[in-house]
């Protein structure tokens, strides 16, 4: 607690001044050269009075025991050093230097505080968690704001637990970028955070339906790569009743090319008993997160960042009927057909404005609406695809690989995320850099209408 005092040589300081400050030094004789030493000898020497060297080890984790949690590293053979401040640049440098004699695995421990320096961040370390360029305050204009993709889940986890007892959530570290936070105050026994843990997260996910529980697992798409073992062996394999939120799908941003959800479409399809949803609107990712619950098996909603188009969300048990599309905008000229998955619906709608083409709302990649695409493919001439998604294996694949199986002979193309990875930019950069541009496609979509 920074609030109790200790009284060292009659001056007045916190204990973790104190407390830190005896860390560090500590920290830089543990990783001494002559530390080390002085170690290897005396093990070298107590080795033949077995009872003293007891006595000299059980000393030794008794006195980092008092300062420090590296007990547990010690007794699996690992030279722990720390905690120290990842603050104070130069004891940090002196300790790397110094840790470079040591012999053996070793492990710094290092405390940092989040958005530290910058008292904003300080003091708001999960709103600054990932921000733009800083600019200067500004009065907030007056107006409604339009909820977020996550704040939309969110709402609706706490409106089906009301009703569904065996609903439990599940996040890897993200309550608050998921919009768990008001889920984990109303119902703390059904909520869980494993920390940055995504493989953990899906096999917990799978033993909780083994059981009966009707798990939500809210993650981000990026990080789903990392459990993808246990999602197609602990759930898919077995078939078991887990939702998967997926936020972040598609292009994010600022996050850089770590973060990108460009992959989940074509991660996530080819696995056997799952199905994948592309919500375009907020309403229909109400209606979607109330269709993969009542799925009998591993079900997977994918939506972006920020918020949606303003769409009135209806909120109540409605569901979409599996694997069937919307029509948005009819065609007189049957001349192109635009199939749109998830995000991108605003840029498919100016496209059918501009060629004055058909638009079709897919709303799930598995399963495909084949009836919908067959005729599409029978009656006009070029079939467009948009997703925000690698263009490699994802929805437009799959709709290629069903005119091809079933020999529909039709011209296609594919509109989505280039066989790249998206670099740090605005999201309105990041769709021109990566080809989902309104530009580059319609002078494509022209081209190709030129050869048809």
């Amino acid at each position: 607690d920074e609030n109790i005092l200790v009284v060292l040589n009659d001056n007045q300081m916190s204990i973790s001044e104190n407390v830190g400050g005896l860390k560090n030094y500590l920290a830089k004789v543990w990783a001494s050269p002559l530390y080390n030493q002085i170690r290897k000898g005396g093990k070298t020497v107590l080795r033949f009075i077995p009872a003293a060297t007891r006595i000299a080890r059980k000393a030794e984790i008794q006195a980092k025991g008092l300062l420090t949690p590296g007990t547990l590293f010690e007794e699996l053979g690992l030279s722990y050093i720390g905690p120290v401040n990842g603050h104070d640049p130069v004891a940090m440098v002196k300790i790397l230097n110094e840790l470079k004699s040591m012999e053996g695995p070793r492990l710094l421990h290092i405390i940092t505080q989040k958005g530290k320096g910058f008292l904003p961040a300080e003091l708001d370390p999960i709103g600054y968690h990932a921000i733009n360029k800083i600019k200067p305050l500004k009065r907030q204009e007056e107006g409604e704001k339009l909820s977020t993709f996550s704040q939309i889940f969110g709402e609706w986890l706490c409106y089906k637990a009301e009703k569904e007892s065996l609903l439990t959530a599940i996040t890897p570290a993200m309550r608050e970028g998921s919009g768990l936070i008001e889920f984990s105050t109303k119902y703390p026994d059904r909520y869980y955070d494993v920390a940055i843990a995504e493989q953990h997260s899906v096999s917990l996910a799978a033993g909780m339906a083994c059981e009966g529980l009707k798990p939500v697992v809210a993650i981000y798409s990026t990080f789903l790569q990392r459990a993808y073992d246990q999602l197609i062996h602990d759930v898919a394999l077995q078939n078991l009743n887990v939702l998967f939120a997926i936020d972040r799908a598609g292009l994010v941003g600022a996050d850089g090319p770590t973060h990108q959800g460009a992959f989940d479409i074509s991660y996530l399809r080819c696995i056997p008993n799952m199905i994948v949803m592309t919500p375009s609107d907020e309403n229909n990712t109400w209606k979607m997160l109330n269709t993969g619950f009542n799925y009998q098996g591993p079900a997977s909603i994918r939506y972006p960042r920020g918020s949606g188009p303003g769409a009135k969300v209806e909120k109540n048990d409605s569901t979409i009927e599996l694997g069937k599309s919307s029509l948005i905008k009819d065609s007189k000229d049957k001349k192109i057909a635009i199939m749109n998955f998830g995000s991108t619906l605003d840029l498919a709608v100016e496209l059918a404005e501009d060629f004055s083409s058909c638009l079709i709302d897919m709303n799930f990649v598995k399963p495909l609406d084949h009836k919908r695409i067959k005729g599409l493919a029978e009656e006009y001439k070029l079939l467009i695809t948009l997703e925000e998604n690698a263009i490699k294996g994802g929805a437009g694949s799959a709709v290629a690989e069903f005119l091809a199986d079933n020999n529909l002979r039709v011209s296609l193309l594919n509109f989505g995320i280039s066989d790249e990875f998206v670099q740090h930019g605005s999201p309105d950069h990041q769709k021109v850099s990566s080809g989902l541009g309104k530009e580059e496609i319609t002078e494509k979509i022209r081209k190709r209408l030129e050869h048809l």
